[in-house]
């Protein structure tokens, strides 16, 4: 019976460190993608947030179908470089650009909270 129990734990934490790598990695696109637009960030740092940030989307699609992972990290990415052009370019912030980036940010939560077995 406590083996069982172990199982369990073991897979939460399992799946716990799958979704905190999703995170990771998504805010990693943040610092590649912008770095194609912003000289100031070094070429070399553009490299190695894009392999830091795919090697931890491999990881995650191990323990998470790779469908919610690839959205996941594409939302968080999308959202992120969205939020840097508005800041350091005074991006527009119209009433629709913010409901879509609610509705994209509802979206990713609402993948998070149905990853569970059987609903892939």
């Amino acid at each position: 019976m406590s083996d069982s129990k172990g199982l369990v734990e073991s897979k939460g934490k399992s799946e716990s460190s799958a979704w905190l790598f999703v995170i990771l990695a998504g805010f990693l696109e943040v610092v590649w993608a912008s770095g194609f637009k912003y000289e100031e960030v070094p070429s070399l740092v553009v490299l190695i947030a894009i392999l830091l940030s795919f090697d931890l989307i491999i990881r995650a699609t191990k323990v998470i179908p790779v469908g919610t992972v690839y959205a996941v990290f594409a939302g968080i990415g999308t959202i992120g470089t969205v939020i840097v052009e508005i800041v350091f370019e005074n991006g527009s912030v119209s009433p629709l650009r913010v409901a879509l980036i609610l509705l994209l940010l509802a979206c990713i939560i609402g993948l998070k909270l149905t990853n569970k077995e059987g609903d892939v």
